[in-house]
């Protein structure tokens, strides 16, 4: 359809398109799935609600050994859920869960060869850091020489060498949250996952804790499953992300596909800010919207096709009134730190626009969009309907409304 405008890393992209439906995989004798050997993770038709209310609805997910997965989404959209029965802490109303092809369904959490790191840690207070990352392995009565080249292999790892002996409460929230992915990770987990394990932190630690996740995961290569609603979270740390949006996967792909080919208008608004525009496709590598017609790089639409249209606030390229495509005023500017952030009224549409130079609230400015820039998405029947019925005239729709 479009070609992608920033190179794919290769892990990524293998990752994304190994990342299949579970259909593809056949089904054999005593709860045993042959699939394809990279999946250690398979999600079969799961079904959960709560008080009648569907929370996942269907939802069928691959997720492949050593694999950075990020379950994305807002709040309620079923990704928390999603991770709960993967570790066994819900048993789902309906559909099956395999690991490595067997179906662990019914089998309880202490016997799924997963871990969990929360967000509130659960530390013990009255261990310290040694001991805390030692429990798990004295509960399954492992020797202790074992144990102690573990814990502290586990120590260095996350960068607490040297902690040894100290108390949880004289550690900071970064430090803490070491600690629990020390424990968690300390019983050789072939899946760890994390749900939201990084909310509590402030927003420099939060940054150095991504970095460190991802070098953790790979170290180890063994398979992380995280949870979050923060949008930079999965793009920095993922090798493949799953967006989600009232119990349905909305796309999965690469941080790069999710950000630059969003398959919807919920994928491309939650992803980064997005302009996105009502439109219609003339013919292919042609497209009417904000009043004009651009050229673009997207075909294999129906004639005057109606479709909608992203724009990343970044692509805009910001130039005199007299050399742009589209002309805009100015409403507001905000310095963002890395670039200035501009609201342009432009023909009754409002654009965002992020620039390194600053025009003034009140200019009259020139906006281009060269061609690879413009992404074009089908619309849904959903959509469609509501198009297609809905007044012209707000104040037509407001005498309907009162009638």
């Amino acid at each position: 359809m479009r070609s992608i405008r920033v190179e794919k890393y290769s892990l990524a992209t293998a990752n994304c398109k190994r990342t299949t439906h579970y259909h593809q995989n056949r089904v054999i004798n005593k709860g045993v799935v042959l699939m394809d050997q990279s999946v250690i993770i398979s999600l079969k038709d799961i079904v959960v609600d709560f008080d009648d209310e569907a929370v996942l609805n269907g939802l069928s997910l691959d997720i492949h050994d050593e694999e950075f997965v990020t379950l994305l989404g807002p709040s309620g959209c079923g990704k928390t859920t999603t991770l709960r029965v993967i570790g066994g802490f819900l048993a789902p109303k309906g559909g099956q869960v395999f690991f490595d092809g067997k179906d662990i369904t019914a089998l309880p959490p202490y016997k799924r060869p997963v871990n969990t790191v929360f967000q509130k840690y659960a530390l013990f207070p009255h261990l310290n850091v040694y001991e805390n990352v030692a429990f798990g392995l004295r509960l399954k009565k492992v020797e202790e020489k074992l144990i102690r080249e573990q814990v502290l292999e586990m120590l260095e790892l996350v960068g607490l060498k040297g902690f040894e002996r100290r108390g949880t409460e004289q550690l900071s929230g970064g430090q803490q949250q070491r600690v629990a992915i020390a424990r968690a990770l300390v019983n050789r987990p072939k899946v760890l996952l994390l749900d939201e394990p990084l909310g509590a932190l402030d927003l420099k630690l939060r940054k150095e804790m991504q970095i460190e996740l991802k070098r953790i995961q790979q170290s180890l290569e063994i398979t992380f499953v995280y949870v979050t609603h923060d949008q930079e979270e999965a793009l920095t740390m993922s090798d493949t992300v799953v967006v989600m949006n009232k119990g349905v996967i909305q796309q999965i792909g690469s941080p790069q596909d999710i950000y630059n080919e969003p398959m919807n208008a919920f994928v491309a608004d939650f992803i980064g800010e997005s302009n996105i525009f009502e439109g219609m496709m003339p013919k292919d590598f042609l497209v009417e919207f904000a009043g004009q017609p651009f050229t673009c790089v997207d075909s294999g639409f129906a004639p005057n096709e109606l479709v909608q249209v992203v724009v990343r606030p970044e692509d805009v390229q910001v130039v005199p009134s007299v050399a742009g495509q589209l002309t805009g005023v100015v409403k507001t500017t905000v310095f963002k730190g890395v670039h200035w952030e501009m609201i342009v009224e432009q023909g009754g549409n409002e654009w965002i626009i992020q620039s390194t130079v600053a025009s003034q609230p009140g200019e009259l400015i020139g906006m281009n969009v060269e061609p690879d820039m413009i992404h074009i998405m089908h619309r849904s029947d959903e959509e469609l309907a509501y198009a297609e019925f809905r007044p012209e005239d707000p104040e037509e729709e407001e005498a309907e409304d009162a009638g």
